[in-house]
């Protein structure tokens, strides 16, 4: 081609820092769409010439007047790449056709659109940049060395104040549990992002670039705001850059250095309620959230301009690709650019690093659409979300592999992959995993905790232990793995208001009763009739109800056993209350067990399957058991709260204040087990986990048949 287009006239090419090699660099803006393009040493000598319209003039003018060697190709690979991203003017047909092309190609449906952007929607509100240029005196002490080292003294001595008072400031939290505070906290949010998005449009105005728009952006429908920065891409100076990219994060830090110094310093009030809500949201915003490099956010471009890489992401998983492919094919293809091995491997495992980040994110959203919306549209947007942004990604790859399938050749890679990709399958789709773990509870078959009946003081000789026997209080008969046949003594409780109730209503009693005997000879009696003998019948039960709770203070073995005691046993004369904890008599021999099964497991359990229980404790043996029994239907309560999770179990459960049970927060049923050997009893309930002996399969079988019990339970509206 002799003669060149031409270019448009609002591009502008202004110097850049030089490459990681050293080389020149300079950047071409395109302001109509606000794009940046780095191009080098070259590119830029063919554009200072591009006036002169001739492609041989063009080079021979390049290779006389500098020590660069260019070619033909060179123009034209310029010039295409002009051409495909619409920086020349177009004059003829054929551009106006290719832009209505391009045009065509880069717009999508409606719902396509929404696909695409319900993720991120960008809506700018407001133009700053005059306001910008008359306020800027007002924040240009924050520029000062001075700010930033009141700043970092700030920090120290906040930080060191509210160590000595770090229980109060933690439990801080707890007051904002409720919809005020959580209203409280998305206020004091709002105001450290505001002040954030203000420091990246201050720092970025100060070193000469245009902020075109402020605005919200909604992910996920949750709000956030933004600024448009795109111009510090002219900003030549690296350290510039990085101040503008780290600037909102610095604001915050300072906010948040500052806040926690006022909450130390202030009294109890709302002042210092705000300072503590602007302390925690500002640290844990720009720490959890900001600095991550994984999403774009300020830490991703931080780091680009820190390895001084623009389109970090992209270049990372273009080698993470590469590298990918030939660890599983050795198709043998050439890097995507060049490297020293250092950087090399450091963006391959960035790369990576990022894939895994942003699955674990979008699957979180996709759970957070799921339940924050009614349930047609989060099983809709779960699926999109879990489509688009996870199985997409991987079925594309899957998809360049395969068309690439000619290319291979049996090398030491595919012959690898292929040994992983056997052994994967086998692990996966072979019935080879038997046997249902689940958490469980076991006990002595026989085993009975003794409490007391009402309050009162433990009865004996002064210096006594109980529990004791009847025949002599003062013998022992309370040490641990003490044995007692059924209906022993072991302990009796002396009630002072019981004593005291009975005496006074076996003395009413004796007075109805005498005026029962009297009745027919006194005239006052006898008119109070039927009467007078009914509360003398009630005055008996009342006597008889007192002795039966007294007889109930003489605690006795249920059956013969052996005594557990929890700890020290009390002395004669030590007050307990109702209700007190005594100790246990265990049966002679028998293990009892329950196991919790989830709704996949149940199915694969039966009666007569072998039970392997692991106790927790590791000193204690393992049992070998068999199950005896399924639960028909699935708990409603657990009565098991070593296996809650409100108290350290497996379980997800809830406790219910109002019932005082402790609800499963899934479908669980119980299996009993018994007929354990090798064991004559337990000394104690042990909780552990029992494997339940049952039908092999697979654990993709396995996770199918999970998936199909999710969308059978989930898709029940």
């Amino acid at each position: 081609m002799a003669i060149l287009p031409q270019l448009r006239q609002e591009l502008t090419l202004t110097p850049a820092a030089a490459s990681p090699e050293g080389a020149p660099t300079w950047m071409l803006h395109d302001p109509a769409a606000n794009r940046f393009f780095q191009i080098g040493w070259p590119a830029f000598e063919i554009l200072a010439r591009w006036a002169m319209d001739d492609v041989a003039a063009i080079v021979a003018s390049v290779n006389r007047e500098t020590t660069l060697r260019v070619s033909v190709a060179d123009v034209e690979t310029l010039l295409r790449m002009l051409s495909q991203q619409n920086l020349l003017v177009a004059r003829t047909a054929a551009d106006t056709e290719r832009m209505k092309q391009y045009k065509a190609s880069s717009q999508s449906s409606s719902a396509m659109w929404l696909l695409k952007h319900y993720l991120m929607i960008r809506i700018p509100l407001w133009h700053p940049m005059d306001f910008l240029r008359r306020t800027a005196g007002l924040v240009a002490f924050a520029y000062s060395r001075l700010f930033w080292l009141l700043v970092g003294a700030s920090a120290l001595v906040g930080l060191f104040l509210v160590s000595r008072h770090w229980d109060e400031f933690v439990h801080t939290f707890h007051g904002y549990a409720d919809v005020q505070g959580i209203v409280a906290v998305g206020i004091a949010l709002g105001c450290a992002k505001v002040l954030h998005e203000f420091g990246h449009a201050y720092t970025a105005q100060r070193y000469g670039c245009r902020v075109p728009t402020m605005g919200v952006a909604f992910l996920v429908m949750l709000p956030v705001l933004y600024t448009d920065t795109t111009e510090a891409w002219k900003v030549s100076s690296r350290a510039r850059r990085l101040r503008i990219g780290a600037a909102g994060m610095l604001t915050e830090i300072a906010l948040a250095a500052f806040a926690t110094l006022a909450w130390s310093l202030l009294p109890d009030g709302p002042l210092k309620a705000g300072a503590f809500l602007l302390a925690t949201t500002s640290w844990v915003g720009t720490l959890a959230i900001n600095a991550s490099p994984f999403m774009r956010f300020d830490g991703y471009f931080l780091l680009s301009d820190w390895l001084d890489m623009p389109n970090l992401h992209e270049r990372a998983f273009a080698l993470g690709r590469w590298w990918l492919r030939e660890a599983l094919f050795g198709f043998g293809d050439p890097q995507p650019e060049p490297f020293r091995p250092g950087r090399r491997w450091f963006l391959i495992a960035f790369s990576f690093a990022t894939w895994l980040y942003r699955l674990a994110v979008f699957f979180s959203i996709a759970l957070i659409v799921y339940h924050a919306f009614f349930k047609v549209l989060g099983i809709l947007l779960f699926c999109v979300e879990f489509g688009w942004f996870i199985i997409r990604p991987i079925a594309q790859e899957a998809a360049v592999s395969w068309k690439r399938r000619g290319d291979l050749a049996w090398c030491r890679q595919t012959r690898r992959t292929l040994v992983v990709a056997v052994l994967v399958l086998g692990f996966l789709l072979l019935p080879w995993h038997g046997g249902v773990s689940a958490p469980a509870v076991f006990a002595p078959r026989q085993a009975q905790g003794l409490y007391t009946a009402a309050p009162g003081y433990l009865a004996g000789e002064a210096g006594a232990a109980v529990p004791v026997t009847a025949s002599a209080f003062a013998a022992p008969l309370g040490r641990e793995g003490q044995q007692v046949k059924a209906g022993d003594v072991l302990a009796v409780v002396v009630s002072p208001d019981l004593s005291y109730q009975l005496k006074a209503a076996q003395a009413e009693e004796a007075v109805l009763r005498w005026k029962v005997e009297q009745q027919s000879f006194d005239d006052r009696l006898r008119q109070q009739g039927v009467a007078l003998r009914r509360r003398w019948d009630a005055a008996r039960q009342t006597v008889d109800g007192l002795k039966a709770q007294i007889d109930q203070l003489t605690i006795r073995a249920p059956f013969a056993g052996r005594i557990s005691l929890p700890g020290d046993a009390p002395v004669a004369g030590t007050w307990l209350p109702r209700g007190e904890y005594l100790f246990d008599v265990i049966g002679p021999a028998g293990i009892k067990g329950d196991a919790y099964v989830d709704e996949y497991d149940v199915s694969r359990v039966r009666p007569g399957d072998p039970a392997t229980f692991v106790p927790s404790l590791a000193e204690a043996a393992t049992l070998h058991c068999i199950v005896q029994a399924v639960d028909k239907v699935n708990l409603s309560a657990l009565d098991e709260p070593a296996v809650a999770s409100v108290y350290g179990g497996p379980i997800p459960a809830e406790q219910d204040r109002k019932n005082h049970q402790l609800v499963p927060l899934q479908a669980i049923w119980r299996v009993r087990i018994g007929d354990c050997a090798g064991a004559a009893t337990l000394a104690r309930e042990l909780d552990g986990v029992a494997t339940l002996g049952a039908n092999r399969e697979s654990y993709a079988g396995r996770w199918i048949r999970e998936g199909i019990a999710i969308i059978q339970r989930e898709a029940g509206f």
